[in-house]
């Protein structure tokens, strides 16, 4: 039972090394453990605000990247919306090009088709009136050879001409 009931000494020295232990603790121990536990809580509530305000800032800087993307985004279909237009209107340009070039050359071939339809007309009445006036000579020799002919050909002229 000793065990369960201590001695009266053995309280007396256990309280009395306590207590200036305690005393001991108080005077050298007890304000700078205090101070460093102060600091400390101190830093860790800095430290939480700065992870805050670095939390706020980063939000910020989250929703202007997404502005900035949306505007990059805006610009880059801004940009491919005009040189698709551009590109239409140079093919547009390009094929009325063409056009007009094509009805360019089309007339110009007209033209100098009917020029030298006209000419190859021309040259061919030519040659059928050369070749109407050789046959009529012809004929005429033959029909001039005999003055009997002759004769019967002058009276029928000046019969023709007194009828006109």
């Amino acid at each position: 039972m000793d065990l369960v009931l201590p001695d009266f000494g053995l309280l007396f020295w256990t309280a009395l090394v306590f207590s200036i232990l305690l005393i001991l603790l108080a005077k050298f121990a007890w304000k700078p453990i205090l101070g460093a536990v102060n600091e400390r809580e101190q830093k860790i509530t800095e430290a939480l605000e700065l992870a805050e305000k670095t939390k706020t800032e980063m939000k910020a800087m989250q929703s202007q990247n997404e502005a900035l993307i949306q505007e990059a985004r805006a610009e880059r279909d801004a940009i491919v919306r005009d040189a698709k237009e551009t590109a239409t209107k140079m093919v547009e340009e390009a094929k009325n090009g063409a056009k007009l070039e094509a009805e360019k050359v089309m007339s110009n071939a007209r033209d100098m088709i009917n020029s030298e339809k006209a000419a190859a007309i021309s040259e061919l009445k030519n040659q059928v009136a050369s070749f109407s006036l050789e046959i009529a000579e012809k004929i005429i020799r033959g029909e001039m050879s005999s003055d009997e002919k002759q004769k019967a050909l002058a009276e029928k002229m000046a019969a023709d001409v007194n009828l006109n």
